[in-house]
């Protein structure tokens, strides 16, 4: 897969206002929780926004030792299919610094991951967070001092980032373990299932943060 990154439902969903507004999911060998974000924000995107609106919102996804073209595991692509998200035409990536220059928004997995990313430079630091720091910064921000979302869902996105990572220094996570994303490489599906709940309930309010829209329970 090219630098170019992957879009929405297997092509870039349109998104009101213009712009590219690139998400970036960083796991270690970009088989399991990082195409299992992917494609849950895709999913949740989607679902959410009901339809096409205008413009680019691109959510692509690498890891850090990236198994270059190879598809995603068996158990990653099952916990997909629980949630009712599309896991076909996946393959694997190794994190490039293409990746990292192009994304607007970088979520990883764990903190090792976010400090590779930032190490990277490419002015990384601002727009690099955990998939759960980030949750935690997000449910902090008062969606009204966004930008409404007729105005681009690319300038909304981008003032969520500027706010999260103004906030930073003062929300810190109760514990060296809040802002992990555990590794379930080789457990067996139940385990890659709680994975998929808890990335799942991680993304929840990123995406209504994003779109405006809370998920209908």
């Amino acid at each position: 897969m090219s630098p170019e990154g992957r879009g929405i439902a297997g092509g870039h969903l349109p998104v009101a206002g213009g712009g590219t507004f690139r998400i970036l999911h960083v796991s270690t060998g970009n088989v399991c929780r990082s195409p299992i974000t992917e494609r849950l924000t895709r999913h949740a995107l989607s679902h959410r926004l009901g339809g096409p609106v205008t413009g680019d919102l691109i959510v692509e996804s690498a890891g850090t030792w990236g198994h270059e073209g190879a598809p995603m595991e068996a158990n990653a692509a099952a916990v997909l299919a629980d949630f009712g998200a599309d896991a076909s035409g996946f393959t694997g990536r190794e994190l490039l610094d293409e990746h990292v220059i192009r994304a607007d928004l970088v979520l990883t997995a764990t903190r090792d991951h976010r400090a590779q990313v930032i190490s990277m430079g490419h002015s990384a630091g601002l727009r690099t967070f955990t998939l759960k720091e980030f949750t935690r910064l997000v449910r902090a921000i008062d969606p009204a001092t966004l930008p409404p979302l007729d105005e681009g869902m690319a300038e909304r996105a981008r003032a969520l980032v500027r706010a999260a990572a103004a906030l930073r220094g003062w929300l810190l996570a109760p514990s060296p373990d809040a802002d992990e994303v555990y590794d379930p490489y080789g457990a067996p599906i139940t385990f890659f299932r709680s994975i998929g709940d808890e990335i799942n309930q991680a993304l929840d309010p990123v995406v209504t943060a994003l779109t405006g829209v809370t998920e209908s329970r």
